[in-house]
């Protein structure tokens, strides 16, 4: 399982879960031919599929049969509740399922920080799919990094040891081999990746001259809406401890809108946790509909960009420190709101 580092709710579909089956129909199509024994009398059609094409799940081949791919003795056949008869004779047409298409190399453009023989680290634009999942089975950077890397098929998830969500951008580390793959995640369960953010919040900072702030607040399952992540209390609800370090920047007034420019730290990775400190702060995202931040400056996604990634390379001790700049659109809406860029070694580390 992957370290849940803001690892998105709406990306965490698996394989095997509910819209994963769909018929894809484009894909290719093999025509299953098959004959009701005496045994299988009086049985529904769905149910001597399910037994005899067993490389599909039940509902999906439901799914063939409503699409009008099943044919009963040469005449189409669409209720998948028909009671069958010995000798009937079947004619199912099988098409590949979006899920089984998921994992294949995709010449996708990848913005590479770094490489070397053991590692990668990516610079996700937003609006890019980090795993394939329901609704994205195509497109994501998985695909992309089975094209780039040939042995990357040979290392679990294409060597992802981590996510970012969606709709933010930023670096990502990647893995080119499974033992790399497996001192990653040590070194991200060991709380020794360091990772860094830019953010742009709704509001002009409320903390007063309190320009640093840790936010040491658990995270768990909204239970008033199951797509969100919240602040909870663990003696009364399940979730996981989660810490991020916050420091202002700088507060705008432009075009009748407040905003504050944060840098933010993670201490520990959990679903959406900036976001969901953001929020608990009383700053949430700009255009990051999800936690109640509304558009502003030009911003159509959450304002958050993974912009610094330090680490111990695994393989050869030596420290490895990547920087990605802001994306256009935070730029852009930087300048809009009257705030200079700032060189990331201007920033002072957090404690």
């Amino acid at each position: 399982m992957l370290p849940d580092l803001n690892d998105p709710v709406d990306e965490t579909t698996l394989p095997g879960t509910a819209g994963g089956d769909e018929p894809s129909l484009d894909a290719e199509e093999e025509t299953r031919e098959l004959q009701v024994d005496a045994a299988s009398s009086g049985q529904r059609l769905d149910r001597f599929l399910a037994g005899t094409v067993t490389e599909f799940s039940r509902s999906y081949l439901q799914q063939l049969i409503e699409a009008g791919l099943l044919t009963r003795n040469g005449q189409p056949c669409s209720k998948a509740a028909t009671k069958l008869r010995a000798g009937d004779r079947l004619a199912l047409v099988l098409r590949a399922t979006a899920q089984s298409q998921a994992f294949v190399a995709q010449d996708i453009p990848l913005d590479i920080v770094y490489e070397d023989a053991h590692l990668a680290i990516v610079n996700k634009p937003a609006g890019m799919v980090v795993h394939p999942a329901a609704g994205n089975w195509s497109g994501t950077l998985l695909n992309a990094l089975l094209h780039r890397y040939a042995e990357a098929a040979q290392v679990p998830r294409a060597g992802i040891v981590h996510r970012l969500d969606k709709d933010t951008s930023g670096l990502m580390v990647v893995a080119r081999d499974r033992s790399t793959m497996d001192r990653l995640v040590g070194q991200i369960a060991a709380r020794e990746v360091k990772r860094e953010y830019w953010a742009f919040g709704q509001g002009h900072w409320k903390r007063g001259s309190e320009q640093v702030c840790s936010v040491d607040a658990a995270i768990g399952r909204d239970p008033r809406n199951r797509l969100r992540m919240a602040v909870v209390d663990l003696s009364h609800q399940a979730g996981k401890t989660a810490r991020t370090d916050i420091r202002l920047v700088g507060n705008s007034t432009a075009q009748g809108h407040k905003a504050c420019w944060v840098h933010c730290q993670l201490h520990t990775g959990r679903t959406h946790q900036i976001r969901v400190h953001m929020q608990h702060l009383g700053h949430p995202l700009l255009a990051d509909a999800t936690y109640g931040g509304a558009a502003a400056w030009g911003m159509q996604r959450q304002a958050l960009h993974a912009f610094r990634l330090s680490l111990t390379h695994p393989v050869t001790g030596q420290p490895l420190q990547c920087v990605a700049p802001l994306p256009a659109d935070m730029h852009a809406a930087l300048l809009a709101m009257g705030l200079q860029p700032l060189a990331p070694d201007s920033l002072i580390a957090h404690p």
